[in-house]
């Protein structure tokens, strides 16, 4: 697989490879809500000023609120993905296990950084030879959950020695109940947030770590003195802050994907997987499912990891889903 394609979003890439197919192209790759939420125009405004404390504080709050953790153990960054790179920087483990498959910048960076990496099915399972472990809860992509109280377990037999537990928490806002925010600060725990995939704003660049102060004082240092910008930090707050809108939208996202259900299992397509924003499933010949529908410029997720797997967003609407319908039925 060519490495263009082992992240989703990639449209560009797209269009070069499939110059035949129809605009406008219909992106289903990123897991990312297709409804995002509405940015009041005047924020736009902040554009011109520099990122104050107060909004540093304003959106650390909304937020913490919003997820459950305590506003002292969190540091934003403009996205998770740069800390998820940063993390090698400021610990050390030797092995380092990871869960697979999952989104695989966890296991890339920690390898590239030097660290020994052992992917396993069951991370949980294989503590006692870790000096870390990394599980996305949800995972990405097959939504594999994890409970809270298990990791609770897991992070105290890790912290004991030393050790880590670092979850990426990307979708967890698909289901609050699930996240270890509330036990933010602890030793040996390291939680990842992402803004942009439940509130569909990516390209805004947002997200936080929950971590004990060691580790919010050294990515401190790398981040530097503005490291989220105002526009971020203002829209963040608002949409933190609007729990009503969270509310409707877990709930819009839930029928959403049920809808989406019923037009892959129509296809023959087996879910075996998945969150409200996405769907992992079984097919033979997957890579050339995924071609096919590029030629009908539709973009779905492919995985080195397996040619018997696709992941596939949801539709914005029912003219959305009517072309991934009928592109499934010419198959």
């Amino acid at each position: 697989m060519k490495g263009d394609f082992l992240h989703g979003g990639v449209l560009d890439r797209m269009r070069a490879e499939f110059p035949a197919a129809p605009e406008p192209w219909l992106d289903l790759s990123t897991g990312i809500n297709p409804v995002p939420y509405k940015i009041d125009p005047m924020v736009l405004n902040s554009l011109g000023q520099l990122p104050t404390s107060q909004a540093s504080i304003s959106c650390i709050n909304a937020m913490a609120q919003a997820i459950g953790a305590p506003p002292t153990t969190l540091l934003l960054a403009p996205g998770s993905e740069l800390l998820i790179r940063m993390l090698p920087r400021v610990i050390s483990p030797r092995r380092v296990v990871v869960l697979s498959p999952s989104y695989g910048d966890h296991a890339e960076v920690w390898r590239h950084a030097g660290h020994q990496v052992i992917a396993e099915a069951d991370p949980l399972g294989a503590v006692d030879e870790a000096d870390a472990v990394v599980i996305c809860n949800p995972n990405n992509p097959d939504g594999q959950v994890f409970r809270p109280e298990i990791l609770e377990r897991v992070r105290e037999q890790l912290a004991s020695r030393g050790g880590w537990l670092i979850i990426d928490e990307a979708y967890a806002d698909l289901s609050p109940n699930i996240s270890m925010a509330a036990n933010g600060g602890k030793d040996g725990l390291i939680i990842l947030r992402s803004f942009g995939k439940f509130y569909g704003l990516a390209g805004l660049r947002l997200g936080a770590i929950i971590a004990p102060l060691a580790v919010r004082k050294a990515l401190t240092q790398h981040l530097g003195v503005w490291p989220v910008g105002t526009l971020a930090l203002t829209v963040g707050a608002n949409a933190y802050a609007d729990h009503e809108w969270q509310e409707i939208t877990r709930r819009r996202l839930r029928q959403s994907v049920e809808s989406l259900d019923a037009v892959l299992f129509a296809a023959g397509l087996d879910v075996v997987g998945g969150t409200d924003l996405f769907r992992y499933v079984a097919c033979e010949h997957a890579h050339a499912i995924w071609a096919q529908l590029a030629q009908d410029a539709i973009y779905v997720r492919r995985f080195n990891h397996s040619e018997r797997h696709l992941r596939i967003g949801i539709p914005a609407d029912h003219c959305a889903q009517t072309r991934l319908r009928s592109s499934l039925i010419s198959l």
